[in-house]
């Protein structure tokens, strides 16, 4: 759909894009099949293709890709209940304004979105959470499977079997597609959040000229947390997640130049930092501390707030920071997080000192872009311009965009440069 979007003109891209979870929750909902849903979607979306870029977008684009994709859904279930009797055409319609007063009622009550509602069903118990959340990027957020993939550091042949065995086991297991109870919320919110985040770091992450499109998605991220928010205002890792994403989507203005070039957090023009998101961010993160239930999440936005608070580069406190990250290791080990605190502990203690933590990762980050290029910049700073030219190489290799490989190439250039390079 992507490429054929972008063919007919970007704004029907994004408009699709930004449609999507709002359509096919609402195809969701009326017709309780995941899979007619996305299909029905996905038929709506070429009938958009065709139509707009002579008619113009639609006052309302999820409502347009709705009307037709229930429509498109209408055909494929008469067709499948060829051997039915089916029912008279005003039936039907009695049949569907009935359902629409009903969802009238279950939104007013408990869940007034769709989006979020989808999201819950995505995230069942009967699923390991890895599938959960990969199920609910690929349906509510209409991700590629490379997209999903790169967001998990697998292959992609893994996370295509990973979808589709979270579809099928939904399928076979017959999942009510209905608004789940207090319980069951309470249960699956910890898979939501992880979900959230992971869409909101793809938005984050884009750039060059998916930037723009893709930049919805932390967006609606932040928009679907606040919701969530609403729903648990007393989970204080529901505020430091919120808080989380709103420090760091505020330098998104600030995080690339003119060209589409990286600009490192230290060189931006904090100026252009976002400062009423700031504000919103640290005072939840003041809200969630209070709690006195610390979590992962809350730590990580502390983290950021830090380097918000900083009004410059040299008055961050990185000793706060590693503090924190070293808080972070234990509540959730992993290399990555060993791999951000590296930055810190440079900061604090010497590039030697941060080499020698992030050494020992070799084997599990190897196919991991930032961990070559840390490394690389570590050695570079040591003097070992050999060894720091082999990893801006194996760095680039793994870049996932032109602007992470220009970035890493301005480094080289600057080795060359060098006096007795």
């Amino acid at each position: 759909m992507s490429g054929g979007a972008m063919a007919s003109g970007d704004w029907i891209g994004a408009a699709l894009a930004a449609a999507r979870p709002q359509a096919v929750a609402a195809l969701l909902r009326r017709f309780r099949d995941l899979d007619l849903a996305e299909e029905a979607f996905q038929e709506a979306c070429l009938k958009a293709l065709k139509h707009w870029p002579d008619n113009g977008p639609p006052r309302d684009p999820a409502a347009w890709l709705i009307f037709v994709g229930r429509n498109v859904a209408v055909d494929a279930v008469r067709k499948r209940s060829r051997e039915q009797e089916l029912p008279e055409e005003d039936a039907l319609s009695d049949r569907e304004d009935a359902e629409a007063a009903a969802a009238e009622r279950i939104d007013g009550a408990d869940y007034r979105d769709d989006v979020l509602r989808l999201l819950f069903v995505c995230c069942h118990p009967d699923l390991p959470a890895t599938q959960q959340i990969a199920l609910a990027l690929r349906i509510v957020s209409g991700l590629s499977v490379r997209q999903i993939a790169r967001a998990f550091l697998v292959g992609e042949s893994a996370m295509e079997q990973r979808i589709t065995r979270a579809k099928t086991k939904i399928a076979r297991a017959g999942v009510p597609f209905e608004a789940p109870g207090a319980v069951e919320r309470e249960e699956r919110l910890a898979a939501v959040a992880a979900m959230l985040y992971l869409v909101f770091n793809e938005g984050y992450s884009a750039q060059g000229t998916e930037a723009d499109e893709r930049a919805k998605l932390a967006d609606e991220a932040i928009r679907l947390m606040r919701i969530l928010l609403r729903l648990f205002p007393a989970e204080p890792e529901i505020m430091g997640l919120t808080a989380l994403m709103l420090l760091q989507h505020a330098r998104a203005a600030a995080r690339f130049d003119g060209d589409g070039a990286v600009v490192l957090l230290e060189e931006q023009d904090r100026s252009r930092w976002n400062r009423p998101m700031i504000a919103e961010g640290l005072a939840l993160i003041d809200k969630a501390i209070r709690h006195r239930r610390p979590g992962p999440y809350q730590v990580q936005a502390a983290i950021a707030g830090l380097h918000a608070r900083a009004e410059r580069p040299e008055a961050t406190d990185w000793g706060g920071i590693d503090a924190l990250y070293a808080t972070l290791e234990i509540m959730q080990p992993s290399p990555v997080v060993t791999l951000n605190r590296a930055v810190a502990t440079w900061k604090v203690a010497g590039a030697e000192e941060a080499l020698a933590m992030i050494e020992p990762l070799g084997a599990r980050l190897d196919g991991y872009f930032h961990f070559h290029g840390l490394k690389g910049g570590l050695l570079m700073r040591l003097g070992r311009a050999a060894d720091a030219r082999e990893a801006f190489g194996r760095a680039i290799a793994l870049a996932g965009t032109p602007a992470e490989a220009a970035h890493i190439r301005a480094h080289l250039d600057r080795l060359t440069k060098a006096p007795g390079a």
